[in-house]
C-alpha cells in the first residue's frame, strides 16, 4: 500500500515537486536527488505512521531537508543563498497544492532544460527524466537509443547547465524559438507515454490531460509558431478517441475498430482549428502531416463508413518527404497491409532496419499480425510472445492474449 501511495503521488506532482525544489535550489542535480531520496525515506516512515494527508508535502519537506544537508556535507552551504520567504503558504506549498497548480512553473522547467547550452539530443531526454520523471529505459526506448548512452547525455546536460550558470528564470520571448523544438519533443514523448496506455492504468496517465494543457499554453505563448499549433492539434486528435480505445472489459480496441460516435467531438473541432494554424504556418512540417494523420481518422462519423487507409498512406508517403525513419515507415506498413495486402507489406516490413525496433512492442506486433495473416502462424506466436515479453501496458496486454489464443486454436 505504501508503495502505491508514493507511486500515486509521484504521478501526480513529481513533476511539480521538482520544479518547486529546483525554484528554492536553483540545482537541477541536487532537486532530482533530494526528491528521490524522499520517496525512499516514505517508504519507511509510512510504513509506521501510515500515509499522510498530504503525502506531496510530506514529501517536498523531507526533500528540502535533505537538500540542505546535502549542500552542508558539500560545504557550500555559506555560498547558497535562498530566496527570502514568502508569506506562508509558501511558493513551493502552493506550487505542489493539487488546488493552486502553477501550469507555467512546470513550463518554465521546460525551458530551463531545453536552454541552448545543453545538446540538442539532450535537451528533451533531460526534461523528460527530471519534469516528468519518465525512467531512463523508458526514454531511451522512446528515442530508440541504448540506455548507457542516454544516461551518459543526461550526466553532460546537467552538467552544463550547471557550468553554464544558467538562469534558473523564464527567458525573455525571443529566445523561446530556439528551445521550441526540445519542448515540442518533450511534451510529444510524454504525452505518447500516457497515450500507449489505452486504459489510463500506468504511472504515466497524468501525462495525457497535463501535455494537453501545456501544448495549448505554448500556442498562447507563441501564436505564430506553427509547430506549436501542429503539436496541439496531434495531441487533441488523440486525445478525442480515448472514450473509444477500451471495450467493456477494458481490452485496447484497435483504431480500425473504435466506434466514432464516442469520440469527443469538442476535442476533434478544437483540433481542426489547431491544423488549420499549423497548415498556414508550417504547411510542410513533420508534426502538421502527422496531424493531418490523426485528421483522416477523426473525420469518420461511424464504423458504417470505410476505414481511411488511402487517406492515411497519401500523408504518410508525404511524411516520408520531410522525415524518412523506421517509425514513419512502420505504422506506413499497416496501410498498405490494408490496401495491398499482408504480403506486400511483409516484404516491406522486411526490409526495415530493425536494430532500434528491436525493443519497441508496435514493430513485433505489426509483424506478428501480417505473419499470421500470411499463413505463418509458428513465426506470428512466437512474434506475440515477443512483445508481451516487453510488459505492455494493460489493455494492449489483455488484445495480444486474445490475439495469441486465436492463433494458437487455429494450430491446434
Amino acid at each position: 500500500m505504501n508503495g502505491s501511495a508514493i507511486e500515486r503521488v509521484f504521478r501526480a506532482a513529481s513533476g511539480r515537486i521538482t520544479a518547486a525544489l529546483v525554484a528554492r535550489f536553483r540545482d537541477l542535480s541536487l532537486a532530482e536527488d533530494a526528491f528521490s531520496e524522499s520517496c525512499v525515506r516514505a517508504l519507511s516512515a509510512w510504513q509506521e505512521t501510515g500515509v499522510p494527508d498530504d503525502p506531496a508535502a510530506w514529501l517536498y519537506r523531507v526533500a528540502s531537508r535533505v537538500a540542505v544537508d546535502m549542500l552542508r556535507r558539500q560545504r557550500t552551504r555559506r555560498q547558497f543563498v535562498p530566496d527570502p520567504p514568502p508569506p506562508d503558504p509558501t511558493a513551493e506549498e502552493v506550487m505542489i497544492d493539487d488546488r493552486h497548480v502553477i501550469p507555467d512553473e512546470r513550463l518554465r522547467l521546460i525551458f530551463i532544460c531545453c536552454h541552448p547550452a545543453v545538446a540538442p539530443d539532450a535537451r528533451a531526454a533531460l526534461t523528460l527524466r527530471l519534469i516528468c520523471g519518465l525512467t531512463v529505459s523508458e526514454i531511451s526506448r522512446a528515442f530508440l537509443i541504448d540506455e548507457a548512452t542516454l544516461a551518459q547525455r543526461l550526466v553532460r546536460a546537467k552538467r552544463k547547465i550547471a557550468d553554464a550558470a544558467v538562469p534558473f528564470e523564464l527567458p525573455a520571448p525571443e529566445y523561446w524559438s530556439e528551445r521550441l523544438e526540445a519542448m515540442l519533443s518533450t511534451l510529444e514523448v510524454a504525452y505518447s507515454k500516457a497515450h500507449e496506455d489505452a486504459a489510463g492504468l500506468t504511472r504515466h496517465a497524468g501525462f495525457a490531460a497535463e501535455m494537453l494543457h501545456l501544448s495549448t499554453m505554448l500556442v498562447d505563448l507563441m501564436p505564430d509558431e506553427g509547430e506549436a499549433h501542429a503539436l496541439a492539434a496531434l495531441l487533441h486528435y488523440a486525445e478525442a478517441r480515448r472514450p473509444a480505445r477500451t471495450d467493456a472489459r477494458g481490452m485496447m480496441v484497435p483504431l480500425s475498430l473504435q466506434d466514432p460516435a464516442l469520440w469527443h467531438r469538442e476535442l476533434i473541432a478544437a483540433a481542426d482549428a489547431f491544423l488549420v494554424q499549423a497548415a498556414r504556418l508550417a504547411p510542410e512540417s513533420a508534426r502538421t502531416l502527422q496531424a493531418k494523420l490523426q485528421a483522416c481518422w477523426c473525420t469518420r462519423a461511424n464504423l458504417s463508413e470505410p476505414a481511411p487507409w488511402g487517406c492515411v498512406r497519401d500523408v504518410y508517403d508525404q511524411l516520408l518527404r520531410v522525415r524518412d525513419d523506421a517509425i514513419v515507415r512502420l505504422n506506413r506498413v499497416v496501410a498498405v497491409a490494408e490496401l495491398d495486402g499482408a504480403d506486400v507489406a511483409l516484404a516491406e516490413l522486411d526490409t526495415l532496419d530493425d536494430k532500434g525496433l528491436a525493443q519497441f512492442g508496435p514493430y513485433h506486433a505489426v509483424r506478428a499480425d501480417l505473419l499470421a495473416r500470411t499463413g505463418r502462424a509458428d513465426e506470428a506466436r512466437a512474434e506475440y510472445q515477443v512483445v508481451l515479453a516487453l510488459d505492455p501496458p494493460p489493455a494492449e496486454r489483455q488484445w495480444l492474449i486474445q490475439r495469441l489464443g486465436e492463433l494458437s486454436a487455429k494450430l491446434q
